[in-house]
């Protein structure tokens, strides 16, 4: 075939053109994106079609508006290949897609501005009807994020937009979480949050570990892992759990963990006061500290009134657990959490309390039935 060195000279270019497109899409730098990186070219949207109003609330709610392209019918070249795969359903993805505008995008724009949501967030939201579980680790995968630009979400099929405490928990967890990823990826957080718990991160083994976790400064398992992961795992807690789960892991933290009983204990006391029998242990857990009551006197900390194994113990004289792994979990995690204060204010100009507000306000005044007249309401 005789071909002449203007079409070589144009194949070339066209070549170099798509390698530079996707060597921006999965570099990890400072710069800011273009306008948008999809055909500048309206969609035709089909006003008889049954998915119209979702999809023509996706089109405003997130293309025009932020810059991102929201799918939930899976097309093939934008699933991962090495995962079996089902997409959404159209029920779950409407309301994860009113849901994540709501707690996540919303709040954002409230405080770190639109402009900030078009240059940061993700340019791809992908929801996945199934569950994805990892080829290296047999566990389940509940979301992905790819080059800075695309969160995948998976197991969208299982969702109940109802239960909102779920929904915090198996979703808005991961989209926060996610979202730090990116946003670390832009901007290097402080150094200094990888000295507050090195040596303790566990890259392979992190899912082995016990309950311990908090008492060795993590909020979570997942964040033992490695330092960007608990950097980002900080943040998402931080911003999503309520008050009260808070104040329970911090409470976790400042308990002390013993090895033996694999479990958080408050107090021990020797039975009938004699210290030569075994010790006995009080858990920290509500199913097995019943109607216990500790008290200060004159001679120490006694218990009043304490049921265990069926057996009632009066005025025993109990004295704390020591914490045994040798951290200060309460410090460490206030420590990260400074970090990340310090990070969103100057390198976002965002208050990351302020934030935290601002989602858990949301949270309180979570209605899914409200939420989704957003796009049933669509004309």
């Amino acid at each position: 075939m005789y071909i002449t060195m203007k079409k070589i000279q144009y194949y070339i270019s066209a070549l170099l053109l798509v390698g530079f497109v996707a060597m921006s899409m999965s570099s990890c730098s400072e710069e800011k994106l273009g306008p948008t990186i999809f055909p500048d070219e309206d969609e035709v949207l089909d006003p008889t079609a049954t998915t119209y109003k979702l999809d023509k609330y996706l089109k405003e709610n997130y293309l025009d508006k932020y810059n991102l392209t929201f799918l939930y019918k899976m097309p093939d070249v934008s699933a991962n290949m090495n995962y079996n795969l089902v997409p959404a359903r159209y029920e779950n993805a409407l309301d994860l897609a009113v849901t994540c505008q709501y707690l996540w995008f919303e709040p954002y724009e409230a405080l770190g501005g639109i402009d900030f949501l078009k240059t940061y967030s993700p340019r791809i939201i992908l929801l996945v009807g199934s569950q994805a579980i990892s080829s290296a680790t047999r566990q389940p995968v509940d979301g992905l994020t790819e080059g800075g630009v695309k969160i995948t979400l998976f197991n969208v099929n299982s969702m109940d937009a109802t239960n909102k405490d779920a929904m915090n928990e198996n979703y808005f967890h991961t989209m926060h979480r996610e979202f730090a990823n990116i946003l670390r990826q832009n901007k290097t957080y402080p150094t200094e949050f990888n000295t507050v718990s090195v040596g303790h991160y566990v890259p392979s083994e992190w899912r082995e570990r016990g309950n311990e976790i908090n008492s060795a400064g993590f909020v979570s398992k997942y964040a033992s892992s490695e330092s960007s992961v608990d950097f980002a795992e900080t943040i998402a807690c931080y911003i999503v759990f309520t008050d009260q789960q808070w104040d329970d892991m911090l409470a976790y933290a400042a308990c002390g963990w013993h090895k033996d009983k694999n479990k958080y204990c408050r107090y021990y006391y020797y039975p009938d006061n004699d210290m030569t029998k075994d010790i006995v242990y009080i858990p920290n857990t509500e199913d097995d500290e019943k109607k216990i009551n500790v008290v200060r006197d004159d001679f120490g900390i006694v218990v009043q009134r304490y049921i265990y194994d069926g057996t009632t113990h009066s005025r025993i004289t109990v004295y704390p657990v020591e914490d045994e792994d040798g951290i200060n979990g309460v410090e460490a995690i206030e420590k990260k959490v400074q970090y990340a204060r310090q990070w969103f204010r100057e390198a976002w100009g965002i208050d990351l309390d302020a934030l935290r507000d601002e989602v858990r306000a949301r949270q309180d005044a979570y209605n899914i039935e409200e939420l989704r007249k957003r796009v049933y309401d669509i004309q």
